[in-house]
């Protein structure tokens, strides 16, 4: 029986697909034209049946191997974002020139973690990436490999495909490698199970997803987490073949589909949860994780025992339980000074200018409802 997961990716309105460098580059770490065509193709396609797409491509590093001589994926940082920016220029008049053939603008957004985890800064990439929707540009996204540090890094386009699925809100994301979908071992091994569908963590028991190849970053388990990631926030997923793109992007009767997580949470709380920059942890008692995942109560100063960080208000901070297990993520409404003066004291005791929930309701999210 074909699942409702399918049905939702099929229909979308608004997509985001992300490619892997192993499905845009030849064996030589050039970009390959004929796959880039393809590719595109199939996209104008989708978009020709009235959605609406988002292009999250990877490949700038293994594009600019070629062109500098290097035989193998550097290793050394200055190397990387040395190969990342020349082949982000390649990558883009590649994508440009294809999307060409059927009138269509591109348009180019690199980032970085600390674009994302910054609400200004995300608030703008998403209003830029709606205006260019609106002036019928695609939007290619990509990590800003040329200034990323490790400190800085999504770690894989996966992961920033599912972050820009949500900011966007889009209703669906395909992502495409080289692989036809989730196995439960490595499918060259004998005997190894494809997944079809995945509809909680339970069904990924005893899955064994292995890591990238020789020129990508992302391998399955990137994909998994990312794919999990997006379904947590109540987005549909589609983990497919890039060889098999048409399909994925028609019926999507191919790969594996991960079913949304329960409703779609909002972009804010998506953020928060997941992009956000933490400047400091609350713990709470037993009562007040209660209260805030149970009840979808605020948190109040009475149930808070400690607090780290220099935050001010407006900050996102982690909530912590008792046993140090992380509850969920917030906008605090005090700054690190004043919240020490009314640790642990109800509203009664509170002099009228610190009566207010440390973190509301509605600018809180919890984990809890997103396993």
């Amino acid at each position: 029986m074909r699942s409702s997961t399918r049905d939702a990716v099929a229909g979308a309105k608004r997509l985001v697909v992300k490619v892997g460098s192993s499905s845009l580059t030849g064996p030589d770490g050039r970009t390959d034209p004929a796959r880039i065509d393809a590719i595109a193709e199939a996209l104008e396609a989708r978009m020709a049946r009235g959605s609406d797409l988002i292009l999250v491509s990877s490949g700038a590093v293994a594009s600019g191997m070629g062109p500098l001589g290097l035989h193998a994926r550097p290793t050394d940082l200055a190397t990387k974002q040395a190969a990342a920016a020349v082949g982000q220029v390649r990558l883009a008049q590649e994508w440009a020139r294809s999307f060409a053939r059927f009138g269509r603008t591109t348009a180019q957004l690199l980032l970085t973690s600390s674009d994302a985890g910054d609400r200004t800064r995300a608030r703008n990439a998403q209003r830029t990436i709606d205006r260019l929707r609106q002036l019928s540009a695609i939007p290619i996204v990509n990590e800003n490999d040329t200034v990323a540090t490790s400190e800085m890094r999504f770690g894989d386009n996966d992961r920033l495909a599912a972050i820009v699925s949500h900011l966007s809100y889009c209703d669906a994301l395909v992502l495409l490698s080289d692989v036809d979908g989730l196995y439960d071992r490595n499918p060259a091994e004998p005997g190894a199970a494809f997944v079809p569908e995945v509809w909680s963590g339970n069904d990924l028991r005893g899955v064994a997803a292995g890591e990238g190849g020789g020129l990508g970053t992302g391998g399955m388990a990137s994909k998994v987490s990312a794919a999990r990631l997006a379904s947590r926030g109540g987005v549909p997923v589609l983990l497919a073949a890039a060889d098999e793109i048409s399909a994925a992007l028609g019926a999507a009767d191919v790969g594996t589909a991960f079913a949304p997580r329960g409703q779609r949470i909002s972009s804010w709380k998506f953020w928060a949860l997941y992009a956000a920059d933490a400047t400091g942890v609350l713990r709470i008692d037993a009562g007040a994780v209660r209260a805030v995942t149970e009840g979808r109560k605020s948190l109040l100063p009475v149930g808070i025992t400690d607090a780290e960080g220099e935050f001010a208000a407006g900050d996102i901070v982690d909530i912590v339980g008792p046993a140090g297990e992380i509850i969920g993520r917030g906008e605090v409404s005090f700054d690190a000074e004043d919240l020490a003066l009314v640790l642990g004291r109800t509203m009664a005791e509170l002099p009228d200018a610190y009566k207010r929930p440390v973190i509301h309701a509605d600018y809180l999210s919890n984990y809890a409802s997103r396993a």
